[in-house]
């Protein structure tokens, strides 16, 4: 079973940085597409970034510039370093990890950033 545990969420103050982090479990971390989403209160999920196995990397136009993904597979480890921070980046964050660019099969639990103005 392939479980995922993201850390790294905090509150910070606006113009800030966070760097969250996605582990995940298993020896097939390495083929794995992986991505980040967030869900903002009342908001549906949506993607931020994601990242294929060979590193090749997709980020959304709202956070283009500011946000970075990048994975270790050594590691079993996916990173999405957020800098200057808006107070619309407040949401739940999550990671997520695909076989195919087709559907997301696994999901963490999510962590709360929670940016102040």
């Amino acid at each position: 079973q392939v479980q995922l545990v993201e850390s790294g969420g905090g509150l910070v103050q606006a113009g800030g940085s966070l760097r969250l982090s996605c582990a995940v479990s298993g020896n097939t971390f390495g083929v794995f597409i992986m991505g980040w989403y967030r869900q903002a209160p009342g908001k549906e999920r949506e993607l931020v970034a994601r990242i294929s196995s060979d590193c090749s990397t997709d980020v959304v136009d709202a956070v283009k510039g500011r946000f970075t993904i990048s994975r270790d597979n050594a590691k079993n480890t996916m990173y999405l370093e957020m800098n200057s921070l808006k107070s619309e980046d407040t949401a739940v964050d999550y990671c997520a990890a695909a076989r195919r660019w087709s559907s997301w099969d696994f999901w963490g639990q999510g962590t709360q950033v929670t940016v102040s103005s």
